[in-house]
């Protein structure tokens, strides 16, 4: 917590202690008060005769001593306050831990043998995985018939958080279980990270072939299997194929029953170097998985950024009480400074908070859900304009996002971009992603997204231009249409068609006329552009806040990459659960 303690630029790091500034002066009044009143003579001997008896200056040397040990109490009081006004640039280290969760998506996780499926209860339990884990790195793969890497090795949690909700079986664009595949993959994100030792921690229900498992089976990636099901099983329901009601069943008929082979599953883990455990409730489960021990776990690595922390200058303090606490030694006023500055009990919670860096506090406000706060926190610009986006204060973001020239800096101006409504700049700035890489998906499809939705914004001018043009026609053929009365087709008593005999319509019933059928037309294309734009906000939603679409397209873009290779001439027999 850091309050800023004047125009000059001083903060103190930990302002509390200010308070302790008032009782310190009130402590030394009346221990002055005291001893003055504690002297016997005083209490004694008359006033007129005790100014002949005791030394001049008494009573004002208790006063001087009174105050400067008031003095050094203050002093010190402002030491531990934590004075600072400069910043110095502070280097973050996490430790050295990676871990990569595969999930399996295999059709059997629909089972519902535990409630309310295999499925969501596997979401859940790596959602415990994902909040206990505060340091170091973690990479989520899932896998089917085919397997994809969800997000790479990475510090932030918080976005695979986002992204496990939206995993489901009906997503993966092959079905099966391969397993060996999906343990290729965790090695290639070993490998790239260059992460000699990690840990692999495997969600599933069932490995059909233990031979999988030699993908990587190795003492510095130890293989932990999390088991969800039970050894009775549940059979596969339909409902994700719109088919309510029914079960998968064999081309024979019968339903498929999905068990979980718990047994052949602690053999595999125990196997390579890992521990089993089925699903339970509560922390236990994953805790016991994640306690395999790797030679040098508790080292730490600088990142690759920092921040800038305030130099505590409450050291000067003890400094200056250097030629104060000497002389307290013969007078023992040492003893009664260092009573007075010892630190009162307080919460551990709040001790945390009075040391946490403001780059800290938004970080923790942004896991917490409260973006608005952390972009205000936030010193980091990338940082703050994350947090802008997901304040929805999408100017703002785009300010941010725009102020960086790397690829991914330009994909997220453009989502920012087309937020706010600007989309032919935010095509622009996908342009910008796409120029350094060509094949970034989520690009490709964002800026496809926007261009129709920029059509449908012209045309909507369009319309509205010509619903405009055909209103002023209609009115100047109106006008052109009113000759006088003599050319007025009329009947056999000379009166105009619907109107009644001897009567003319007057000026006011025909500016109301005038006025119902303008406020007609005006109703109408009120109605109609507010349609239209309720439809484009519909649309709009859709950029970029939908991870299973994007995901989904990924998936089948590194699927088709894959088929043209012939990685899947073989798989056509497998079966597909």
């Amino acid at each position: 917590m850091v309050i800023d303690g004047s125009v000059d630029g001083l903060v103190f790091l930990r302002p509390w202690w200010l308070l302790g500034v008032l009782p310190v002066v009130v402590l030394a009044v009346l221990w002055a008060r005291r001893r003055m009143a504690a002297s016997h003579w005083e209490s004694s001997i008359e006033p007129a005769l005790l100014r002949v008896l005791l030394e001049p200056g008494s009573r004002g040397g208790y006063r001087r001593a009174a105050w400067l040990v008031a003095a050094a109490l203050a002093i010190a009081t402002l030491g531990l306050a934590g004075p600072a006004w400069q910043k110095l640039p502070q280097p973050v280290e996490e430790k050295r831990d990676a871990l990569v969760i595969v999930l399996d998506l295999s059709l059997s996780m629909f089972a519902e043998d535990v409630r309310p499926s295999r499925l969501v209860r596997a979401r859940q339990k790596i959602t415990d995985v994902l909040r206990l884990r505060r340091e170091g790195y973690t990479a989520l793969v899932a896998y089917a018939g085919d397997a994809h890497t969800v997000a790479p090795l990475t510090d932030d949690v918080r976005t695979i958080e986002n992204l496990l909700a939206s995993l489901s079986p009906e997503m993966m664009p092959v079905l099966g279980s391969n397993l060996a595949g999906a343990l290729e993959i965790t090695r290639e994100l070993f490998e790239n990270a260059r992460v000699i030792q990690g840990r692999v921690l495997l969600v599933t229900d069932g490995i059909d072939s233990p031979a999988d498992v030699g993908v990587l089976c190795d003492r510095s990636y130890p293989l932990s299997i999390l088991g969800v099901g039970t050894e009775r099983g549940g059979t596969i329901p339909l409902d994700f194929v719109n088919q309510p009601g029914q079960v998968l069943r064999t081309q024979n008929g019968d339903a498929i029953t999905a068990r979980l082979d718990a047994d052949r599953l602690a053999e595999i883990a125990a196997g390579c170097h890992g521990r089993f455990r089925t699903l339970a409730l509560g922390d236990d489960d994953i805790n016991y998985l994640l306690e395999t021990s790797l030679p040098g776990e508790d080292e730490t690595e600088a990142v690759e950024r920092d921040f800038d922390t305030w130099a505590d200058m409450g050291f000067l303090a003890g400094i200056v009480l250097l030629p104060l606490l000497l002389l307290g030694f013969r007078r023992g006023l040492f003893a009664v400074v260092a009573l007075s500055v010892v630190p009162l009990s307080a919460k551990a919670n709040l001790w945390d908070d009075l040391w946490q860096r403001s780059d800290q506090q938004a970080y923790e406000a942004l896991r917490e859900g409260s973006p608005g706060i952390a972009a205000l926190l936030f010193d980091d610009p990338q940082w703050r304009a994350a947090a802008q986006y997901r304040a929805e204060d999408y100017a703002d973001a785009a300010a941010g996002f725009g102020s960086f020239d790397d690829p991914e800096s330009a994909y997220n101006l453009g989502n920012a971009l087309a937020k706010n409504g600007q989309f032919e700049a935010a095509i622009s700035a996908y342009d910008r992603t796409l120029a350094t890489v060509p094949d970034h998906a989520d690009a490709l499809f964002n800026r496809e997204l926007v261009e129709r939705l920029l059509e449908e914004q012209r045309s909507q001018e369009q319309d509205s231009e010509s619903e405009g043009d055909q209103g002023t026609n209609a009115q100047d053929q109106n006008d052109s249409q009113q000759p006088d009365t003599a050319q007025q087709p009329s009947n056999q008593d000379g009166q105009q068609p619907d109107q009644p005999p001897d009567q003319e319509p007057s000026d006011q019933e025909q500016a109301d006329a005038e006025s119902s059928e303008d406020q007609s037309e005006t109703e109408e294309g009120e109605t109609n552009r507010d349609e239209r734009q309720d439809a484009m906000e519909q649309w709009l939603r859709r950029v970029p806040d939908d991870p299973g679409g994007l995901l989904r397209r990924k998936f089948q873009y590194e699927t088709n990459q894959r088929l043209r290779r012939g990685d899947y001439s073989a798989r056509e027999t497998e079966k597909i659960w």
